[in-house]
């Protein structure tokens, strides 16, 4: 018996009790080392036994948790039960569950992907068509000073970019363009959104373990989450020392900054791109790309809309021009926003007044809403609203106080509407202007007039520095003038020459063209008549 249970192949968990039955037999014969023989055959057996039974149940466990995450990005009950419950997680989890879940890139992918509306919502991507992005607008790499195609320098998001340019110059396009196309997941971020830090931001949008400041820094930190943060030149300097901070602090992670140029210390890990203007061998190639995104309004398709384009442009950037107006009319040629707006223009059969432009394109949709309406435009009242969205960080016009001007602005391109349906299953919808450019012109409205107290009381605001570039252009000469002066002492006082240096640079430039435009010959309509 005793060699039979030495040879332990031979039993089974089955044939404990047979071996502790024969085990007391043999003790009660005085055989002791016989029965101890049987009694280590039980042990192994009993052993084998629990491993199996906690492979079992860690095999059962493991399964379980498979399959809660296969229903995860589509079950709410699951998300909120099992996933954003820190005790039912910590819990269920045996803790290696939330371990799995922060350091496998699958899986982290997993827990964030029913976020990924929310983290691409602030982009509104729903609206922006691959088709109008320009592909050949071209960056200067610093501190090398290498011209390169954008697409080629920055074909995806490796690394920390810093991509500073003009406004109008397409960085928000590039933005949506390369989110469009990425396959990492990717958050968007208005920098005002970082005002309390960029982590805190993006928790904002989150729910659950997902929230968790370890689980995001690491997620951030081995660039396994693309960020792409828009507007720095538009918050204060507080809220961009927060930005930098962390890009710097995430030195591995995959970081995009957009912003204007301004008087500023990018973050030591980036490199810095510099957005041009389109060349003038790229004007005419921009206007025509435009072609198959015209309006219902376009009454010039096809063979006629790039032959008006190319007369245009000719007449624009001829020899023959004052030299004054030429540097001028090549300045608003070069930017990609207002050259949409001159496509816009030349395809309706207008003539677009390149030192007026954005008045011209407000003039043509006032008399269009006068005469569908049968009333004025009212601009006093949304210029007003404007100031006070841009005041407040708000992006939405009202549509219960603007509906029927907003159905005017949107037919002439200077307003959006997006429509989503909620989680609630209702449809909601809400408005915005194209561009900042355009919200500017009129915000600029409430700044006119003599005395008027907001020019001196948002100087020192960034998110108004657009508004003051455009009032070079608007105000009176003499205002225009006082307004330099004041521009000129405080950038003196706060070594911040960005807003100044620039209001000069157009201030000059729109006095010579002025002066220019009286030997100017009148560039001839659209249609050539």
């Amino acid at each position: 018996m005793a060699d039979l249970a030495s040879n332990r192949k031979q039993w089974t968990s089955t044939d404990i009790e047979l071996l502790k039955e024969h085990k007391e037999n043999l003790k009660a014969s005085s055989s002791d080392q016989h029965a101890e023989i049987l009694q280590k055959a039980i042990d192994s057996i009993e052993q084998w036994q629990s491993l199996r039974t906690f492979a079992w149940t860690w095999a059962g466990h493991l399964a379980f948790w498979v399959l809660l995450l296969f229903f995860y990005p589509r079950s709410p009950q699951v998300q909120a039960i099992f996933f954003w419950n820190p005790w039912v997680r910590t819990i269920t989890g045996f803790g290696y569950v939330g371990l799995l879940l922060t350091w496998v890139p699958f899986l982290r992918r997993r827990l964030l992907a029913p976020f990924k509306h929310q983290f691409l919502a602030d982009a509104d991507l729903e609206r922006f068509s691959p088709e109008s992005y320009f592909h050949d607008s071209e960056v200067v790499i610093q501190p090398s000073g290498k011209r390169e195609p954008l697409l080629v320098a920055l074909p995806r998001l490796r690394g920390q970019v810093v991509l500073e340019g003009a406004s109008g110059l397409g960085k928000s396009m590039l933005i949506k363009y390369l989110l469009r196309h990425s396959k990492p997941l990717a958050v968007f971020l208005p920098a005002e959104r970082c005002k309390d830090g960029v982590l805190e931001a993006i928790q904002a949008k989150l729910e659950g373990y997902a929230r968790d400041s370890s689980f995001l820094q690491s997620i951030i930190y081995s660039g396994a989450l693309d960020i792409y943060i828009d507007g720095l030149n538009e918050v204060n300097a507080s809220t961009r020392a927060r930005i930098v901070h962390f890009v710097e602090r995430n030195f591995h992670g995959n970081i995009l900054l957009a912003t204007q140029r301004m008087e500023w210390t990018p973050p030591t890990t980036a490199r810095l791109y510099v957005l041009q203007p389109l060349s003038e061998a790229r004007v005419s190639d921009f206007l025509a790309s435009r072609a198959p995104l015209l309006g219902e309004k376009a009454q010039l398709r096809g063979a006629r809309y790039h032959e008006a384009c190319e007369r245009f442009v000719q007449r624009a950037l001829s020899p023959e021009q004052p030299e004054e107006s030429r540097v001028a009319m090549r300045e608003v040629l070069s930017n990609p926003m207002d050259l949409t707006v001159v496509a816009q223009m030349l395809a309706a059969g207008h003539s677009p007044d390149l030192f007026r432009l954005r008045q011209q394109q407000y003039e043509l949709m006032a008399s269009d809403y006068l005469e569908v309406n049968l009333t004025e435009f009212p601009l006093k009242e949304l210029a007003e609203e404007s100031f006070t969205m841009r005041l407040k960080d708000q992006t939405s016009l009202s549509e219960e106080r603007f509906g029927k001007e907003l159905l005017r602005l949107e037919s002439f391109k200077m307003v959006v509407r997006r429509q989503w349906k909620g989680a609630d299953g209702e449809d909601h919808r809400e408005w915005r202007f194209r561009h900042d450019k355009l919200q500017e012109f009129f915000i600029a409205q409430t700044f006119l007039g003599a005395n008027n107290p907001r020019i001196v009381e948002h100087m020192d605001d960034p998110r108004f520095r657009g508004v003051y570039f455009l009032l070079a252009l608007l105000l009176e000469p003499e205002s225009a003038r006082h307004l330099r002066d004041l521009l000129v002492v405080r950038a003196a006082r706060t070594r911040d020459h960005t807003v100044s240096d620039e209001f000069v640079t157009l201030l000059e430039a729109r006095w010579s063209t002025e002066q220019a435009q009286l030997a100017l010959p009148k560039v001839s309509s659209a249609t050539g008549t």
